[in-house]
């Protein structure tokens, strides 16, 4: 029902210049680890760095399945704290802010973790906590009191309740949609394209993850879960940009279990490196975030 007062007014973020929303129509495509190399992507897009490196800070939106603690490793984070008006400050690794359910939910007794804590909740109240996600936290950098360029939301699978409240309350100035090449996954990412364009938020492009793999015994791309040319041609369908088309690299993976996201890894102080297509990984990479931060500036 429409409110007496009319249509409900978008909003921008407290402390936030440009809200980038990372969203799947299917659970399983990668979207958390992209989201997360995509945020350090940003903050470290040689425009700025090392001129003056961006503040770029990512918010968990996955209510029922929160990844950024595992992502971050701050499974282990005490509560955060509050400031003096009540609004939660965000956890800090890795010199980027994050915010997620996980850091909310009660530990399980007898450990130091709540990674394996349950959220039984209906839809108003999972309204309630997306609200206070993000409306109620203080993104201004504690010394400073420098306010975020750039927020990267990590959104649940799905076209459900939390990206419908996002898409009514808040200004957000883009979207980037990630894929797998199978048409079980394309068939949703259609879904999501729709949904972002029914309730007017601008998608920057699609972002093929684990488009083919390279082993080490040969520079042949094998692609293992299919022909990216049914994820090609669903951008060209909606008229949308194709952003880039990450490998399947090992690393990644490796990376994003242990908390230290692939976008920091160097070959002097990381396993998993030097696996191949790492170069090609990084460089895709790079190219999504300046492409990103170009859509990003133009934006009003």
């Amino acid at each position: 029902m429409p409110r007496k007062g009319g249509p409900i007014q978008r909003r921008s973020l407290p402390y936030v210049k440009k809200v980038l929303a990372v969203a799947s129509g299917k659970g399983g495509v990668g979207k958390s680890t992209v989201a997360v190399n995509l945020a350090f992507s940003l903050a470290m897009h040689s425009e700025h760095a090392p001129r003056t490196r961006p503040r770029v800070g990512i918010l968990d939106l996955d209510i029922f399945g929160p990844s950024i603690p595992k992502l971050m490793a701050l499974e282990k984070a005490e509560e955060p704290e509050l400031t003096a008006a009540g609004a939660i400050v965000p956890v800090v690794n890795h010199g980027l802010p994050c915010m997620s359910m996980g850091f909310l939910l009660p530990k399980i007794p007898g450990t130091d973790s709540s990674a394996d804590t349950a959220v039984v909740w209906r839809g108003l109240m999972v309204q309630k906590a997306v609200q206070q996600l993000l409306f109620d936290v203080d993104w201004r950098d504690p010394g400073s009191g420098a306010e975020l360029d750039v927020l990267v939301i990590d959104m649940p699978p799905g076209t459900g309740d939390v990206p419908l409240t996002l898409g009514q309350l808040v200004n957000v100035d883009g979207a980037v949609i990630v894929s797998t090449p199978q048409d079980v996954a394309l068939t949703d990412v259609r879904k999501g394209v729709s949904m972002f364009q029914k309730i007017s938020v601008p998608i920057v492009g699609l972002l093929l993850n684990e488009s083919h793999f390279i082993c080490s015994s040969c520079s042949t791309p094998h692609e293992l879960f299919g022909s990216p040319a049914s994820f090609r041609a669903t951008a060209e369908q909606f008229g949308v940009g194709v952003l880039g088309e990450l490998p399947l690299v090992p690393g990644v993976s490796y990376g994003g279990d242990r908390g230290i996201p692939y976008a920091l890894y160097s070959p002097d102080n990381a396993s998993g490196a030097t696996d191949p297509g790492s170069k090609e990984w990084k460089e895709t990479m790079a190219g999504v975030a300046s492409k990103v931060w170009q859509f990003l500036s133009l934006s009003k």
